[in-house]
């Protein structure tokens, strides 16, 4: 599905990541993890074609990110750029996914496409809610159906968790679940909550620039390499009694 040799980015005199390299078998849900400046947004950006790098490679699905087609891959950005008082609907907002551009008309299996993913995601009876009226983590969920609605391999989102109260993470967290068990999307998620990363990721790879690890989740970001990466076990300061695990 994803691999990554000895990737080095640089910015002037900044190396934003140091030969990094890791590989991901299609089917595995990846949380990145690491301090803020570790190089987590700069290998979300190379691996979505945005950014370019200095040295190294990216294979993505057989392809360089640049040449991938933009259907096999979904994205969920941190920041929405859209403004809210934009009078558009949520079904609206994901058919724009289907297209890449907004969709002024929308076709009849355009309009069924963006229904079955809005349902995917629990909230169909919102399909005709004005954007400006959905909660955060309402708007969260359009956003992760317009980046489902072309049914892609691969699901890439940076802080999907961002802006939403507990209730409302967890159900997006459940979402991403299913998601990746029932349908065999691989994930790649960066993400702060180390916690939530142990308990729903499969793998994790922590960032400090360099690699500090990567492997299964519960042994990447196991207490002594949180350590190694922010200089305490986490932001929390928090593990299940006995085990040193969420």
């Amino acid at each position: 599905m994803l691999k990554v040799d000895s990737l080095t980015v640089r910015y002037g005199k900044l190396t934003a990541l140091d030969g990094l390299s890791f590989a991901l078998q299609g089917g595995e849900f990846l949380a990145v993890v690491g301090p803020n400046g570790s190089g987590k947004s700069t290998l979300l950006k190379c691996l979505l074609g945005l950014a370019p790098f200095s040295e190294g490679s990216i294979s993505l699905l057989g392809h360089s990110p640049e040449s991938l087609p933009s259907e096999r891959i979904g994205y969920v950005p941190q920041v929405k750029t859209l403004d809210l008082s934009f009078p558009a609907s949520s079904c609206e907002l994901v058919a724009s996914g289907l297209r890449r551009s907004w969709p002024w008309k929308i076709g009849g299996r355009e309009h069924e496409r963006a229904e079955q993913a809005l349902h995917q995601v629990g909230i169909g009876h919102l399909s005709h809610r004005s954007l400006a009226a959905l909660s955060g983590g309402e708007l969260q969920r359009v956003y992760l159906a317009r980046a489902l609605a072309r049914e892609p391999e691969l699901l890439v989102l940076d802080e999907p968790a961002t802006g939403i109260d507990a209730s409302a993470e967890q159900g997006m967290y459940d979402i991403l679940d299913r998601v990746n068990r029932e349908q065999g999307v691989t994930i790649i998620m960066v993400t702060h909550d180390w916690l939530a990363a142990r308990h729903h990721c499969s793998h994790g790879l922590l960032l400090k620039s360099r690699l500090i690890a990567f492997g299964p989740s519960r042994e990447a970001l196991c207490d002594a390499n949180m350590a190694t990466a922010f200089g305490h076990e986490g932001h929390r300061h928090m593990a299940d009694p006995g085990n040193g695990h969420a």
